[in-house]
């Protein structure tokens, strides 16, 4: 199944769930929710989507074994649609953000990357595959 995700440009426009326990994780969301959890494969792996009413409406993935080890925390990542994701990169740089994740491609579907502020919030971008 192709997800097509085409938002406004600097609007918040998906959400992805970081889980430490991605099972324990669908199924709290199961339950607070009703949502369905389907098996998305993109670059050579797989993550979860959160669907309801055939909607998807997030996505959840597994927090890798050195950030659980680090200490990080289950946790939410919004994102904002931009127009050009590696422009839109260099300019938070220049206003103080920092990278956190280059720049990537997921599968057919979208070019991501993690930044926090200039206040160390974290944020993703996105921008729509071509």
């Amino acid at each position: 199944m192709t997800i097509n995700f085409k938002y406004k440009p600097a609007r918040f426009c998906w959400v992805d769930l970081a889980a430490a326990d991605p099972r324990g994780a669908a199924d709290f969301y199961r339950g607070l929710f009703g949502w369905q959890v389907e098996t998305q494969h993109a670059n050579g792996g797989e993550f979860k989507r959160f669907t309801t009413g055939g909607e998807t409406v997030a996505s959840l993935y597994r927090l890798d074994t050195r950030q659980i080890a680090a200490g990080v925390p289950s946790h939410w990542t919004p994102y904002i649609s931009v127009v050009d994701i590696d422009e839109s990169v260099s300019r938070a740089e220049t206003l103080g953000g920092r990278i956190v994740v280059r720049p990537f491609d997921v599968d057919d579907m979208a070019r991501v990357s993690l930044i926090s502020d200039s206040n160390g919030a974290l944020l993703g971008l996105w921008e729509l595959a071509k």
